[in-house]
């Protein structure tokens, strides 16, 4: 008979401190919220910010909920956030903010919108959000790729709301959030004088707490000097 290691002769309160320990390895990177070392939740640093996740819901250019937001919370970097803080600041003081459509975006989340492209009987909801762009085409056109800058965590699409009377309404940019068409793109002048006025006023309050924009998507911006460049995160929103 093989006798037992005595390392293996450990009480049940010896193995709880054993295992208590493990756990507390494992999650010393992270805050008590759950969220990573160096990550924040926007709503808690913004009170006075609008969220409206839309890949937590089906609201969305999929119709359903995306894999990894588990709840609908905002989360970017520190230093992102900051800087998002500022821009918000700014317009507040003209009865305006900002609302936050989408902000950092799991590694999962990036990769099933891959395998969505590449079913092509699945069209649901582009008459909503790509009606010009065969579904086939997404990935040439730059709409869908493998990686995303938003799961570097400082990249956020937002749009501007009147915060007069009460109630946030959202102003029109000329086009929906995560439209797919070159009437998205910010220099596109096919727009009313008051769209593009919009348009350029949420650009330059970016511009200015030194977040960059994307050509194809006047709601995409990315902060300049970002904490992450090389890194791409898959930890869940919770």
């Amino acid at each position: 008979m093989v006798k037992p290691h005595r390392y293996f002769n450990l009480g049940r309160h010896a193995l709880m401190l054993v295992f208590s320990c493990i756990c507390f390895t494992v999650s010393a990177g992270q805050e008590k919220s759950g969220i990573p070392t160096g990550f924040v939740d926007l709503e808690q640093l913004i009170p006075t910010l609008e969220v409206e996740l839309r890949y937590y819901g089906k609201d969305n250019f999929v119709g359903e909920a995306i894999p990894g937001y588990n709840k609908p919370k905002a989360i970017l970097t520190k230093k992102a956030a900051t800087a998002l803080k500022q821009a918000q600041e700014e317009l507040l003081k003209f009865g305006l903010g900002l609302k936050v459509y989408d902000a950092y975006r799991p590694q999962r989340a990036v990769d099933f919108f891959v395998r969505w492209a590449e079913d092509l009987k699945n069209t649901k909801m582009k008459q909503r959000y790509y009606p010009q762009v065969a579904k086939k085409d997404l990935f040439t056109h730059g709409y869908i790729a493998a990686k995303s800058g938003h799961s570097r965590g400082s990249t956020v699409d937002v749009t501007l709301v009147s915060l007069i009377g009460g109630k946030a309404t959202e102003l029109d940019m000329g086009t929906t959030w995560d439209y797919f068409s070159v009437k998205s793109w910010p220099a596109n002048l096919a727009l009313s004088a008051q769209q593009r006025a919009n348009r350029m006023l949420l650009q330059q309050v970016m511009l200015r707490q030194g977040f960059k924009f994307l050509e194809e998507e006047w709601w995409h911006f990315t902060l300049q000097g970002e904490p992450f460049s090389e890194q791409y995160f898959d930890f869940a929103i919770e």
